[in-house]
């Protein structure tokens, strides 16, 4: 289990906290025992940038359990004081208490306490677009990303402000529990799956999932679930409740591809961790991947994939 302790100053934007806190629980929801949120503070009640009171909240605690996730949500900056009592607590409450053994997650105005903390030396960070400026000043050897959605640098993540926090939220559950897990987690939420930040590409694993329609989800499911099945046309329509024809103009319309192309997508991803990750010749990847051949597995490749696998098993090999 990993502990998420919220770490809350004053004036502070309740969705950069109700965001993030809702993927968590939804997803110990579906995995229980996975995550643990408390909520703390440098004031026992504090009030919030929509005014709402919030009490009973815990002390800063004195020690973080290895594997936690330190959330620092933003403020209403208008509200806000950076040199006031609690934003130094809770400035120096980070200096102490994170550390390379706890992942701090950043959102909006957050990094700028873990700025002030001096946990942003040298490294790539972002903020909502109005904070960035003050970052810099905040941090000058930070390297501060305009216009990103979040920045991963080792265990410190920070993002832009609002729903940004929920992506991040999501890329560190789909980074704990697995594609699958997240994906359940983004459309309980009704939201976009998408993985942003500082990542060049998306996973295989979340293309094609930005859509609503529930039958296309329910076969992207089972094909997640077991993507080295015999799926034939007539097996993913049975899934989707529908014709074959009907469910390639729903891929079409809803995923932007079609229903064998995600498939390949899927199992291209897995001969290509087999390839990185193992010895194994290019038949037997192609077996456990899913392909017929290793000559079906390479045709797959050229059309995806910029190297071919020998280049890439070399690369892993150094």
């Amino acid at each position: 289990m990993r502990e998420v302790v919220f770490a809350l100053p004053p004036s502070v934007v309740l969705l950069d906290v109700a965001g993030p806190a809702e993927a968590f629980r939804i997803a110990n929801q579906l995995v229980p025992g996975s995550y643990a949120l408390r909520y703390a503070s440098p004031l026992p009640q504090l009030r919030s940038g929509v005014g709402l009171e919030l009490a009973r909240l815990e002390p800063l605690p004195e020690v973080l359990a290895e594997g936690s996730i330190a959330l620092v949500p933003g403020v209403v900056s208008a509200d806000f004081d950076m040199d006031s009592e609690p934003a130094r607590a809770l400035s120096e409450w980070l200096a102490r208490a994170v550390d390379e053994r706890v992942t701090l997650m950043c959102v909006c105005a957050g990094a700028l306490f873990a700025a002030h903390a001096g946990l942003l030396v040298g490294r790539e960070c972002t903020t909502h677009h109005v904070h960035l400026d003050e970052l810099r000043r905040a941090e000058p050897s930070a390297q501060v990303h305009d216009n990103r959605i979040f920045v991963e640098d080792g265990p410190v993540v920070t993002s832009a402000g609002i729903t940004a926090g929920i992506d991040l939220a999501l890329y560190l559950i789909g980074r704990d529990l697995g594609m699958a897990t997240v994906g359940e987690v983004a459309r309980a939420m009704v939201v976009y799956l998408r993985r942003a930040g500082s990542d060049p590409a998306l996973s295989p694993w979340l293309l094609h999932r930005n859509h609503l329609h529930a039958a296309v989800h329910r076969v992207q499911d089972a094909v997640v679930a077991e993507p080295c099945a015999e799926w034939s046309s007539r097996a993913l329509a049975e899934v989707a409740c529908t014709s074959s024809r009907h469910l390639a103009r729903l891929f079409a319309e809803h995923a932007g591809c079609t229903p064998l192309e995600y498939m390949q997508r899927l199992r291209l991803a897995l001969a290509r961790d087999l390839v990185t990750q193992s010895d194994l010749d290019m038949e037997r990847v192609a077996e456990r991947a899913g392909f017929s051949s290793a000559h079906q597995l390479r045709r797959v490749w050229r059309r995806w994939e910029a190297q071919p696998p020998g280049v890439l098993r070399g690369r892993s090999a150094h």
